[in-house]
Parts: C-alpha cells; structure tokens; sequence
C-alpha cells in the first residue's frame, strides 16, 4: 500500500540530488544490532498549505523486535542533539506545533514502513529531519537514531485549484466544480466562489447553490471539492468567476476563469419601412447570440437568399421600384433554432395622368400619388 500513496502524493514534492554524495541515498544505512534504513530522498521540496511525504523503510535483526518509529526537526544539518520530536508512533513529547499534523503512511510498525506525511505545512517547517527507531533487543529496550537526515524545504504556495466548467446554456441548469490542489489529509480548506460580472464589481452569482465534499481516498489521502450550482443566463457570458481556497493560516490559491453561455435573443430589424420610388431601401437585421447566429434576408414569395451576414445584416436595395414593394423576412440560424422577424415594405410611386372630367384613382397593390390635369 505505501507504493500506491507515496507515487499518489509525490506529484506536491521535489526530491533532487543535491551533490555527488547524494548517490548514496536510495540505499540502506545501518546502525548497531542490524537495523537498516533506506531514506530514497535526501532533498524534498513543497508548498505551504499542503503536505509532504517522506518515504523511509527499515529492516532489523532477528533478535529485535520495532516497537516505536521517532522522527525529529534539526535545526542544523549535523547537528541533531536537542531536537525536538515532530512525531512519535506513542505519541510522546511531541512539540505542540506537529501536533496532529504528522502521521505515518502504515500505522502498523511490523510492516517496518517508516513513511510519515506532514499536513498542513507551513514555510517554518524547513529544516533536516532524523529517523529514530525503538524496539527491544534480546528483551531489554533498544533503539537507533540514523545520521542521514532529510531536507525539506516548503516554499509559498504556488499550486491553483482544478477547475471544471461544463457546456453552459441559457436557462439549463449547470453545475461548476473546484477542486483544491494536493490530496492531503490535514485541516478542511475553506472554499468560496465569486463572479466578476461586466461592471467589474465582484459579487456572488445569485441564484445559487453550492456543495462541499471529501473524497477520502486512502486512509491518508483525501480530496476536497466544491461545486456551484445555478442557472446561467446572457448575463453571465463573458464574465468571469473566481475560486478561492483558504487553508490553515494565511495560505491561500485561487483560480479565475472566463463563463462562456450559449444563448439567443430575439430577433430584431430596424429601418424605415416606407420610401418613394427610386429612394434606397436600408433595414437592419441584429440578433444577439452566442456563438454568433447566421443571418438570411429573404422576401416572401421569393427563394432568393437576398444577403447572409453574421450577427447583423443590412439590406439594401437602391433605387427602390414598385416591384420591391413587399414582406422581408430575417431569419437566424441559430443551432436547432430558427427565429425571424418580419417587415411590410411601402414603395411610394406618383404619377401624372390627363383625364376628362372626373378625377381617376389608380389601386394597386402600392401606394402611389396621383398627379392629374383635367382637360375639357
């Protein structure tokens, strides 16, 4: 099982070789009466907030029973004398700061696993660390305390939240989801969302709900996911959404990304309707959707496709007849969608015509202005 955890959490640690003598780590060190220990990494490097492995095995003489695995913080690297103990499978005399942050990989000592994680780091937990084992040998209480010591070094957080967003539709419920970096078993983050919409103001998409959960998976791995619930609207398209983590202390990461909504609005055609013979006819069409809708102009009675455009489209016909007169028709190809609007065209045509006695009213399907003379 220690296999599984130690490559499960080392993707938060850097071990690296600090020097030609760093050849030796990976291999075993023995102290009297026969007890060896393999440290496979001299340096590991982390960040504050989440936690660091340091992988150690051990193997002993027959006649030596392992009852307890010590480890201690030296302040220096070769000088250990005074240390104080950061973790002791007893729970003895442990400096009140380690307390409840340090715990080892197998609980069981006969497995001679003596792997520790240390959670919720902090940047003042750099130093050199020293394994002590403790056991009976030949009955009477013994133990050995290795001089080879493991540098940890945590450095600020630097790590961001894992953030999900799915296909957001209007008016379809979607859920968001944020997960904090590492799999470590220390404290509960603390996380919170907020949305920047298009005024810059921060502030929390109304509307919502959200849900925490841990996911535990091994006895000392666990991940920790929020999820935002809510229902997206045009509103929301091109705005962006922040997801903080708060873990103990100070530390803090967050991660902003942009909400991208598939919408569609109705569609709308401006411009003068009615215009006199040989005048320009200019209407617009716009529609207002995500991702931008294609745009037809057509006449009714027609199969011509009069303009095609992009988000908008004008429509233009100079020199305007009697024949143009009319209904125009905008369709939008949005998706499965096909909204349209639609406009009655007037084209005003005078005439001049000579008549006998009465007046003549011409009636078509146009307007038109009689201009007349009468003769008599």
């Amino acid at each position: 099982m220690f296999v599984l955890i130690w490559s499960t959490l080392f993707f938060s640690v850097r071990g690296s070789n600090a020097d030609k003598g760093a050849s030796a780590w990976g291999r075993q060190h023995c102290r009297d009466r026969g007890i060896c220990a393999t440290l496979s990494e001299r340096e590991l490097t982390a960040e504050a907030g989440l936690c660091v492995v340091i992988p150690c095995s051990f193997t002993t003489a027959a006649n030596f029973t392992p009852k307890h695995i010590i480890w201690y913080k030296c302040e220096r690297p070769k000088n250990c004398s005074g240390a104080p103990t950061i973790f002791h499978s007893n729970n003895k005399n442990v400096q009140s700061g380690f307390e409840g942050r340090v715990s080892r990989l197998e609980p069981d000592v006969s497995q001679k696993n003596c792997s520790i994680i240390i959670n919720d780091l902090k940047e003042s937990d750099s130093g050199f660390y020293q394994l002590r084992v403790t056991g009976e040998w030949n009955g009477k209480r013994n133990g050995s305390s290795f001089n080879q010591r493991v540098t940890v070094s945590v450095n600020g957080l630097k790590q961001k939240p894992t953030v999900m967003v799915p296909t957001l539709t209007e008016g379809q419920q979607a859920t968001l989801t944020c997960t904090a970096p590492g799999l470590c078993s220390g404290s509960v983050p603390q996380i919170t969302w907020t949305w920047r919409g298009a005024g810059g103001t921060e502030s929390y998409i109304t509307g919502n709900s959200t849900d925490f959960k841990t996911e535990n998976l091994t006895d000392v791995t666990r991940r920790y996911v929020s999820t935002l619930t809510f229902n997206p609207s045009a509103e929301h398209h091109n705005t962006n959404f922040t997801c903080k983590i708060h873990f103990t202390g100070e530390t803090t990461t967050e991660k902003t990304s942009g909400l991208k909504v598939n919408y569609v609005k109705e569609v709308k055609i401006t411009g003068v309707t009615t215009v006199r013979d040989g005048e320009a006819l200019n209407l617009t069409c716009n529609v207002h959707s995500f991702p931008p809708s294609l745009i037809i102009w057509s006449k009714l009675g027609s199969n011509e496709k009069l303009h095609t455009d992009t988000g908008s489209a004008n429509l233009v016909i100079t020199n305007v007849t009697a024949g143009d007169a009319g209904q125009y028709v905008c369709t939008a190809k949005y998706m499965k969608k096909r909204p349209k609007d639609k406009v009655n065209v007037t084209v005003i045509c005078e005439y001049t015509a000579a008549v006998f006695g009465q007046n003549i009213f011409l009636a078509e399907t146009q307007a038109y202005i009689l201009k007349y003379s009468k003769i008599y």
